[in-house]
């Protein structure tokens, strides 16, 4: 299955999601509506930006296309991780982009060194481990004072969401509902 990106400098250009059943890529049209959202709300030029559960990496990509000056990509599946070093490869984004072969939660629980204008996370709908990451991306200030952390969910876990992230989707299309935090809307993850 192929994936375009929609604007900026790649727009038109095709990145192949993994043949894997462990990823659900973003549809073009939720995409879309993520970085038209942003794009009223951060400038892209030369932010950092990074992608949790990064798939085919399209999130991050669309990033790179409006502005942005680098994307870290974390993914910890072998397969979908090779799959998202030849997206990269085939962009000819080797400068900009960063891999890092991780689960996301390890990830923001022991990184404490670097800082992102721009957090993204679309994990499997039915994990719930991203409570976890949420609590870690403000414990570790991972998050810069005016950056953005969007994570993309499921209809389905909207009760469970809502509990775990302490707050209501600010956006919903179709089956998917987003979730928005900044510094000063931080996250209540359970257990908090």
């Amino acid at each position: 299955m192929k994936l375009r990106i929609i604007s900026g400098s790649l727009k038109g250009r095709m990145i192949k999601a993994p043949d894997s059943n462990l990823t659900r890529p973003t549809t073009d049209k939720v995409r879309e509506t993520i970085f038209n959202l942003l794009h009223n709300k951060i400038d892209f030029d030369g932010i950092s930006v990074l992608d949790f559960f990064a798939g085919s990496g399209a999130l991050g990509f669309e990033s790179i296309s409006r502005g942005a000056s680098n994307v870290t990509f974390i993914e910890k599946n072998y397969p979908i991780y090779k799959n998202l070093l030849e997206n990269i490869k085939s962009l000819n984004l080797e400068e900009s982009c960063e891999i890092v072969k991780s689960d996301a939660v390890q990830f923001a629980k022991y990184t404490t060194d670097k800082r992102f204008n721009l957090i993204l996370a679309d994990p499997p709908f039915f994990q719930y481990s991203i409570y976890e990451v949420v609590k870690y991306v403000f414990g570790n200030n991972l998050l810069s004072e005016e950056g953005y952390f969007i994570v993309e969910r499921s209809i389905q876990t909207l009760k469970k969401d809502v509990e775990g992230f302490g707050k209501e989707p600010f956006k919903r299309i179709g089956d998917t509902c987003l979730y928005e935090f900044t510094k000063s809307t931080e996250a209540k993850p359970e257990g908090d």
